[in-house]
């Protein structure tokens, strides 16, 4: 782990923080060290398992708003240039809500979201109140972390190293580390120098079905609950069915009560699942890393003994927005250290 910047944790936050530095030319510098990484299905594990989409199912605080904004103006632009080998893709999406969203995040999501529009009341099921249509990114999530961890190490120069590590001060090893990003997600409640105990779990279930004549994005947020139909990118006619919301809740397990609830709530909002077959291929169960009071985008610093110090980047608990919300927090989490980053050299890619 000799190199200047230390990211712990290789989910969707840790390679995003990767992804936009090795961008400005500070890869040959990184190395990531994480006990799992893209390609390990562990449950444990949470990116993988995610639907995953930008959608409107974020918060309205400032926040929220900010990094979402950035984050889907980079989906967007990943999607443009590398969309087939990334498994992104822009996708027609239409959300509904039982009770209207606050006027404050629509109108953010209007101001950046291409194709944008508020559906009139006759083109909004019944029992839903507010709905609107955009062009959205859809992620084939397993296949989209691959991707960045083959362009971290093989055009970058990024290292990857797995190790779980049990003290966030272990990160400060070399001497020549001048920062750690933590990007743990769930295990930000347990690693030794953080023990967030603000951290949690919010369990998750979802079917992965075959329905190739599916090619829209439809969400409907309700009061305490989710239900999504998402196609899944380069999968040859994937799509997820969701969803689950179920806070502190860390079980693995897959319930068929709640398939069977999925599969009524998702065939009722979108008929079409029906029309010309769905083949339901599995069941699995995912725990997004959550944080009471939102996710924690933090410069700080920590004792390592001997009168030294390390600087700390806190960057986790996006909960189940990591994949659109991931770029924004990473962006900000880096926009602490410039620096730090203004005393290392830049490098050029590899390819």
């Amino acid at each position: 782990m000799g190199r200047s910047i230390i990211i712990i944790g290789a989910g969707v936050i840790g390679l995003d923080v990767a992804f936009l530095l090795a961008e400005r030319g500070y890869g040959s510098h990184i190395t990531i060290v994480a006990e799992h990484l893209p390609g390990d299905t562990s449950l444990n594990y949470t990116s993988p398992w995610a639907g995953a989409n930008f959608s409107a199912i974020s918060g309205g605080d400032a926040n929220a708003l900010r990094w979402d904004k950035f984050g889907y103006k980079q989906m967007m632009k990943l999607s443009e240039e590398h969309g087939v080998e990334a498994c992104i893709s822009k996708t027609p999406s239409y959300e509904y809500w039982d009770e209207a969203p606050p006027s404050t995040k629509v109108e953010s999501m209007a101001e950046y979201l291409h194709d944008f529009r508020i559906l009139p009341k006759t083109d909004v099921p019944k029992g839903c109140s507010f709905g609107v249509t955009f062009t959205t990114i859809t992620v084939n999530a397993p296949r989209y972390i691959q991707y960045l961890y083959r362009t971290l190490k093989e055009k970058h120069g990024v290292s990857f190293v797995r190790e779980k590590l049990s003290d966030v001060r272990s990160a400060f090893s070399s001497p020549s580390t001048k920062v750690v990003f933590n990007c743990t997600g769930n295990g930000a409640r347990s690693l030794q120098g953080v023990q967030d105990k603000r951290c949690y779990p919010t369990r998750g279930q979802i079917l992965l079905t075959r329905a190739p004549h599916i090619a829209k994005n439809v969400m409907r947020h309700g009061k305490d609950y989710e239900t999504y139909i998402i196609p899944r990118p380069q999968s040859n006619g994937n799509v997820i069915l969701g969803g689950y919301m179920q806070k502190g809740v860390s079980t693995g397990d897959t319930s068929a009560s709640e398939s069977e609830s999925i599969i009524k709530r998702t065939t009722t909002l979108l008929p079409e699942l029906l029309t010309s077959g769905m083949e339901v291929l599995a069941a699995f169960s995912g725990l997004r890393p959550s944080r009471e009071g939102g996710a924690r985008v933090e410069r700080t610093s920590i004792q390592l003994g001997d009168s030294k110090s390390g600087i700390l980047v806190h960057n986790y608990g996006a909960g189940g927005t990591g994949f659109q919300a991931g770029f924004g927090m990473s962006q900000e989490a880096i926009s602490t250290v410039e620096d730090v980053l203004s005393g290392l050299p830049r490098c050029r890619s590899r390819l």
